[in-house]
């Protein structure tokens, strides 16, 4: 993200109704790029590009290859999958930041941009973090009790991040709760020092 340029969103969308209200709800603060394939996503994706919005289901190359391929590459965007695609527990192996069910709304497509931008200033563990918050949050949304008492991979995901919040906590100082946690950070990413 550029000093006082609009940061850019690129909405990876086969569907051209989708994506242009996608881009009519953000056009206003951001500056939006469009494209309808996996390969013409790859081909707009350039160190400019601050978020992705991904469509998880596209004919060619699918929303899980260009994840995977940005990735790889050398940038720092950060990645919501907006998808129908209901989540199971292989979104445990992919590398977004964010992960949305369609359909979504203005205010909910806003909010995850938002908070996309903010995150990409934090470090990497932070960044870590709230990756696996998110994916926490999508599967418990999504999956029963039993379910996720099951799965191993859960199970392992849950300890990372209570692991990953004790590491914070006391980096942070010692935090008490996800209020104290969530002002401390922003503290921090606005120079105060703690």
């Amino acid at each position: 993200m550029s000093g006082s340029e609009p940061p850019v969103v690129l909405i990876v969308e086969d569907e051209p109704d989708v994506a242009e209200t996608y881009n009519l709800w953000l056009q206003d603060e951001y500056e939006v790029r469009m494209a309808e394939s996996g390969s013409e996503a790859l081909e707009c994706l350039d160190d400019s590009v601050d978020v992705v919005l991904l469509d998880r289901m596209m004919p060619g190359l699918s929303g899980d290859e260009v994840l995977e391929r940005i990735r790889e590459s050398d940038s720092n965007c950060r990645v919501a999958m907006v998808t129908a695609v209901e989540p199971d527990f292989d979104i445990l192996e992919m590398g977004f930041d964010s992960y949305l069910t369609k359909p979504i709304r203005s205010n909910e497509l806003h909010e995850t941009v938002s908070n996309l931008l903010e995150r990409s200033t934090y470090d990497d563990l932070l960044q870590e973090y709230y990756s696996l918050v998110e994916k926490q949050a999508t599967l418990e949304a999504t999956k029963s009790h039993a379910e996720l008492a099951e799965s191993e991979e859960y199970q392992q995901l849950s300890s990372r991040v209570d692991a990953l919040n004790d590491d914070l906590s006391d980096t942070l100082g010692g935090v008490e709760d996800d209020e104290d946690f969530i002002a401390t950070l922003r503290e921090l990413s606005n120079g105060d020092e703690h």
